[in-house]
């Protein structure tokens, strides 16, 4: 439906757009973000990291060497544009399966046709398989030979990272690439010309978009092309046309059939002469209805889930309690597990707080609990009080250093056996063995302290910092180290000297 026939009434018809203004009959029911589907490299929009000229992947679609690729990346980032793109620069017959829909007879059904196209005609095929990851391996094995003899090249599509959600041997045989989020100009810029493009975009509508308007639908678009235009597309088509009279606010006008209209004014400028009637003001209230709340980019089993953990553990460990806030409150917005959330923190009490503040393991434990006990909404503030003392908690990583290298020593290097005098001695027979004979008691000495041998070798593991409670607890260590370094040299330290 368009816009004019939106707000047509027996008493108020809209004239229908001409057809060399509207877009043509074959797009004229398409979504917004269908019709502006960039046809070249040149049109496309983002990616510059792999795209530009230059780059791995740009050089070789003008080169025609593509083989097998595997895109992934959030939804509306131009995965299938990309894809259709390379189809028609390389020449290629595009055949496009869906991971959610096609089955193996299917499979069967286009690998057998690109076989005999190729054969028959040179053609090759560019086998577009959008949500690769939903293929079981089965599925996916059907592809190998075929991609391997070069019947097809596949380009997979995926919001999954394909090292963990696609099979290895398909993922060797192919070249993988991210595409990311579009930045907030980039955005922009698409919406731009949107408005301005007569043939697949708005442009054959009378439309003034105030910048505020635009700005805000690329920033709340989180990056999705797609969003971005049906969003400004509901805008469109749901405004009222402004009366004669109105005058608006700083503005982009689209650079269509109407920009020479003396009753437009210059883009970016605020009022100007009144417009016509039939002027489709979209303004900031209009672009905050049209795409309303912000959809969090996140999936409880992919890349955001743990990239947004990573984040979080990250900030804390950077002292940065804003930024841990921040990813704290994307999760919980999501809807993710405040048990998940609580378990980190305790890991990341002791891994890098430690005992430069023995206090933050306490506390995540406690938040822990909590979360456990009364779930969301309310475990948001203990798990919040727990992160942001962890944040900004004195750091030390000297017991995950510590416990490694003890680990590493055990794995890899000789296995030593307990010393005679720290043996077990409380059963029958022990004393006859040996067990425990020479073990000295440490709190019948003074300090509580005896320079006695525990480990039968040299050797240091912990190595307290200068941070915090640590500082105290490196200053005895190393009293109690010289103590025992002194019996050792001096023989009077029980086990081996």
């Amino acid at each position: 439906m368009s816009r004019d026939d939106l707000f047509a009434t027996a008493s108020n018809p809209r004239p229908a757009p001409s057809e060399d203004a509207a877009p043509g009959r074959s797009l004229r029911h398409q979504p917004l973000a269908a019709r502006m589907r960039p046809r070249t490299l040149e049109e496309y929009a983002g990616q510059a990291h792999i795209l530009a000229p230059g780059q791995l992947l740009r050089r070789a679609i003008e080169a025609d060497r593509i083989q097998s690729l595997i895109f992934y990346g959030p939804p509306g980032t131009g995965k299938t544009s990309l894809a259709q793109i390379i189809a028609g620069q390389t020449r290629s017959k595009f055949e496009r399966l869906s991971g959610v829909e096609s089955n193996v007879a299917e499979m069967r059904r286009v690998l057998a046709a690109a076989a005999n196209r190729l054969e028959n005609t040179g053609q090759p095929t560019m086998l577009f398989i959008d949500e690769i990851h939903r293929f079981n391996k089965a599925q996916q094995d059907v592809l190998l030979p075929d991609v391997e003899s070069g019947v097809v090249r596949l380009i997979g599509a995926t919001t999954h990272n394909p090292f963990f959600f696609v099979n290895s041997p398909l993922v060797s045989r192919s070249q993988i690439f991210e595409l990311r989020p579009l930045s907030e100009a980039e955005l922009f810029a698409l919406l731009q010309r949107a408005l301005t493009d007569a043939e697949r975009g708005l442009g054959y509508l009378r439309i003034q978009a105030d910048e505020a308007a635009l700005r805000h639908l690329a920033r709340i678009a989180d990056g999705d092309a797609r969003k971005a235009l049906n969003a400004l597309e509901i805008a469109a088509l749901t405004t009222e046309p402004s009366p004669a009279t109105e005058r608006h606010a700083p503005s982009l006008t689209d650079k269509g059939q109407h920009q020479d209209s003396p009753d437009f004014p210059p883009a970016g400028q605020a009022g100007g002469p009144a417009p016509q009637a039939g002027v489709i003001h979209i303004d900031l209230t209009a672009a905050e209805q049209s795409i309303q709340k912000k959809a969090i980019v996140y999936d409880g089993d992919g890349d955001a889930h743990y990239d947004t953990i990573s984040a979080f553990i990250k900030s804390m460990r950077g002292s940065d309690p804003d930024a841990a806030l921040y990813w704290l409150a994307k999760m919980i917005h999501a809807g993710e597990d405040p048990r998940f959330i609580a378990r980190r923190i305790v890991i990341h009490a002791a891994e890098d707080v430690g005992l430069a503040d023995p206090m933050a393991l306490v506390l995540a434990n406690a938040a822990f609990q909590a979360a456990e006990f009364i779930g969301w909404p309310e475990a948001r503030i203990p798990i919040a009080e727990a992160t942001i003392y962890i944040a900004t908690a004195n750091k030390s990583n000297s017991t995950i250093v510590a416990i490694d290298a003890a680990m590493e020593d055990v794995t890899s290097g000789r296995t030593l056996a307990v010393p005679e005098h720290l043996r077990d001695a409380s059963y029958k027979g022990a004393k006859r063995l040996g067990h425990g004979e020479g073990y000295q008691y440490a709190h019948d000495y003074e300090g509580h302290f005896v320079p006695q041998d525990h480990l039968g070798a040299d050797k240091r593991y912990y190595e307290p910092t200068e941070q915090g409670v640590e500082k105290k607890i490196k200053e005895r260590l190393e009293h109690w180290r010289r103590l025992r370094q002194s019996a050792r040299e001096s023989g009077k330290t029980s086990g081996p000297t």
